[in-house]
């Protein structure tokens, strides 16, 4: 049967009046059926004079002011003794008609969010406010008390599946990233002085050269831009540049050339490996973000070696350890880069090592591509179950 939401929903609201001294822990509802979170506790003092209301375990709550786009939360035992603000109204379900987890369920549907949407007038976002007065106009297929109680013991279970699925794909991708730092780790290891050289950067490459002299263009000449985002820090490859005239960016970038090494030095990219050597620049020149090192390769060191060496976890954890600055805006400093000593075999030897690490990289590509592609059929899962589910299809 269906039957109104004010039938199944009683306000229940219980406030509190706030001390200075004590201690609130208030909750909050993402978006989307994500369910209830808790943030951090404030003295009541820092509360100041905003309303707040106790929460009880069993609480069904609309967060009104984003209730239309699925913030709805159901109180366990964790939430029990926190607050919720005035946007948190809290109602008691009557289990005499519905299963309360029923009901949550329900409203991270699309059909569910759809007739909260409905009685949530106003423009998005918090101009568009939940009213309570209108609850009635909502309409929830309700079967018995016992069906309820079956389909949701069906959904956590079909949901703990793709948990499961997710966790798998998950740890898929971190061992296929971590065969390629294994596999360098297992090169490096069978290094010895005898047949490889040993120095610092600065020995084989120029660290961040000048660029005095070495530019011959109109202004009106077209070059390559590289902003941050440009470089994907899972390929390690420059994707997407933009074309833009030599004037536009010749003063406050970063400038390379073609077969440069571009390395990211500030935090996180450099922790996610944002590097990469440049290629197919227009005019052979290149300007980009102020926050890239530049690495040029002289005879004896290969760009992609070098690349390689820089993509090498351990290399950018060491460049972690040695960042300058506050926290959010480190950075690692030129002196590191010139001062980091590097393995340099032979040319030949080079290219025989990065031929076979191109290989293993367009398999560990290949392998994130399928598991990006799992992941959303993974997604597609959950709202597919919650729609058989409230059709009566499981």
């Amino acid at each position: 049967m269906n039957i109104h939401l004010d039938r199944l929903l009683r306000l229940e609201r219980r406030p509190v009046s706030v001390i200075a001294d004590s201690q609130y822990a208030e909750i909050g509802i993402y978006s989307f059926g994500r369910g209830i979170f808790h943030k951090a506790p404030r003295s009541g003092l820092e509360v100041g004079n905003k309303e707040l209301f106790l929460i009880k375990e069993g609480d069904f709550i609309l967060q009104v002011t984003f209730a239309w786009e699925g913030a709805v939360g159901l109180a366990s035992a964790n939430e029990d003794g926190m607050y919720g603000s005035t946007r948190f109204p809290t109602f008691r379900v009557d289990e005499s008609l519905c299963y309360p987890p029923y009901l949550r369920f329900y409203f991270k549907t699309s059909s569910g969010r759809e007739q909260l949407v409905k009685i949530s007038p106003g423009s998005a976002g918090r101009n568009r406010v939940l009213s309570l007065k209108r609850i009635s106009e909502v309409i929830v297929p309700l079967p018995s008390l016992v069906e309820q109680q079956r389909v949701v013991a069906r959904i956590e279970e079909l949901f703990i599946q793709v948990e499961k699925a997710r966790a798998l794909r998950q740890q898929a991708i971190e061992e296929a990233e971590g065969l390629i730092d294994s596999t360098m780790n297992y090169i490096l290891s069978r290094a010895t002085s005898k047949t490889w050289e040993y120095g610092p950067i600065s020995e084989f490459a120029d660290v961040n050269p000048s660029r005095a002299g070495r530019i011959n263009l109109l202004q009106s000449d077209m070059v390559s831009f590289v902003p941050m985002k440009a470089v994907d820090d899972t390929t390690g490859t420059i994707v997407s540049p933009e074309i833009r005239a030599f004037t536009e960016v010749s003063k406050g970038y970063t400038w390379f050339t073609e077969g440069d090494v571009i390395f990211a030095r500030i935090t996180p990219c450099m922790q996610n490996g944002k590097s990469a050597i440049a290629r197919g620049l227009r005019n052979g020149i290149a300007f980009g973000s102020t926050e890239f090192h530049v690495i040029r390769p002289r005879q004896k060191l290969m760009a992609e070696w070098l690349h390689a060496l820089v993509r090498h976890k351990a290399f950018r954890d060491d460049a972690s350890a040695h960042f300058k600055g506050t926290a959010g805006q480190q950075r690692v400093p030129q002196t590191f880069l010139e001062k980091k000593i590097i393995p340099v075999p032979s040319l030949s030897e080079q290219r025989r090592i990065v031929a076979d690490l191109d290989v293993l990289n367009a398999e560990v590509t290949a392998l994130k591509r399928l598991q990006t592609e799992t992941a959303v059929e993974i997604d597609a899962l959950s709202p597919s179950i919650l729609d058989r589910a409230f059709k009566g299809e499981l």
